[in-house]
């Protein structure tokens, strides 16, 4: 990492912050932006040490989205300048929405356009109460990417995501937090706490299963009911016979607190000889 990176890497305690850098640009997805956004992203998912990723801003704006100023200055490039960031930033959403760990967004003010796509993303999304979202595309005649068509119907229905995309009008946090839109808002000041707070917990459970409800959860809007019972019965008897799930049901008839973090599962914790 360069002291100019548009996106910050920074592991502690488990916990990959990933940071949109470029508060000067209010955070507009740039190609600089996608390409970096795209090997931190590929950093988190490979990465032992990471156990959580938590997707934040600098300054006062999450992210406005794409760079209007770069799309107007390819000219007649246009159509293949903006298909090469869309598909750099594309390969960024896609890591990071298949990583086998966890993704908090702390959305610390406006997201709009891609920047709202991101802000999404997470499986647990944390915003600020002077954060707003807006799809604004069609109010410069364009289309969403970011997998904003994929992401948002699924989240708060196809009529509440028809009327966002198509007339650009502004949700405000607390209007996300009702819709579903958000998980929680706090205070200003209160942001990167909470964030850092539920990553912890993420980042304490067993990433392994973590993983595989996120994988569940991704392939179950294209499953059909059949298809998705096996799925889970297939996932659930593998985290039955793994590590984590050795520890996990140990731990319970125990009656103590399961590590998932340490080596007891991987010693060999077993459930063997125990009643309940």
């Amino acid at each position: 990492m360069t002291i100019d990176d548009p996106v910050t890497f920074a592991v502690e305690n488990g916990i990959g912050t990933l940071t949109l850098a470029s508060s000067a640009t209010r955070n507009g997805i740039s190609p600089a932006i996608a390409r970096s956004l795209r090997e931190k992203a590929s950093l988190c998912a490979a990465s032992d040490e990471v156990r959580c990723v938590v997707l934040t801003g600098s300054g006062p704006f999450f992210s406005v989205g794409g760079d209007i100023a770069l799309f107007a200055s390819v000219g007649t490039d246009a159509q293949a300048q903006v298909l090469q960031l869309a598909s750099v930033f594309h390969e960024a959403v896609h890591k990071l929405a298949t990583m086998p760990k966890p993704l908090v967004t702390a959305i610390n003010g406006p997201a709009a356009g891609a920047g709202f796509s991101l802000a999404i993303l997470g499986d647990i999304t944390i915003a600020a109460v002077s954060a707003h979202f807006t799809a604004a595309y069609s109010a410069v005649g364009l289309t969403p990417d970011g997998g904003m068509s994929w992401t948002l119907p699924r989240l708060i229905g196809l009529r509440r995501a028809q009327d966002l995309i198509l007339t650009n009008r502004r949700v405000t946090a607390q209007e996300a937090v009702e819709i579903g839109l958000v998980t929680q808002v706090v205070p200003d000041g209160d942001l990167a706490a909470a964030a850092i707070r539920y990553a912890e917990r993420l980042a304490a459970g067993p990433t392994g299963a973590l993983a595989q409800c996120r994988a569940l959860l991704f392939a179950g809007h294209n499953a059909t009911l059949a298809e998705q019972l096996d799925a889970e019965a297939k996932s659930i008897a593998d985290a039955c016979a793994g590590p984590e799930g050795r520890e996990g049901v140990a731990a319970f008839i125990e009656k103590r607190a399961a590590d998932f973090t340490g080596q007891r599962a991987a010693a060999g914790a077993t459930i063997n000889n125990h009643t309940g």
